[in-house]
């Protein structure tokens, strides 16, 4: 399956177009990252407890997103977009959509 967020993939030819797929996924870290996590706002420097959940969150939207085009029949999707938004205090949706396609 070829994931792109460009909207062709050089030397190939999109030959049909079945349609917008997504996945998301909505996660949150344990009360003692969060705890960690308000230490370092204070102090500065990378909240890695978030940057795994958002890399781990962006991998479980991708999935998801595939087993959708999988399913339609899909060997590419093209243009592939990322969307994040907070749901609840400390528990965030990482959304991915893209357009799935029948490439030659």
């Amino acid at each position: 399956m070829i994931v792109t967020n460009i909207e062709i993939v050089p030397g190939r030819q999109v030959v049909k177009h079945l349609g917008m797929v997504q996945g998301n996924t909505v996660r949150s870290k344990h009360v003692g990252r969060d705890l960690m996590a308000g230490f370092k706002n204070i102090f500065g420097g990378e909240l890695v407890g978030y940057t795994e959940l958002l890399t781990e969150s962006r991998e479980e939207a991708v999935d998801r997103m595939k087993q959708q085009a999988e399913a339609i029949g899909a060997n590419a999707i093209l243009n592939v977009r990322f969307s994040t938004s907070s749901v609840a205090a400390g528990a965030a949706e990482l959304f991915a959509y893209g357009t799935a396609v029948v490439l030659e």
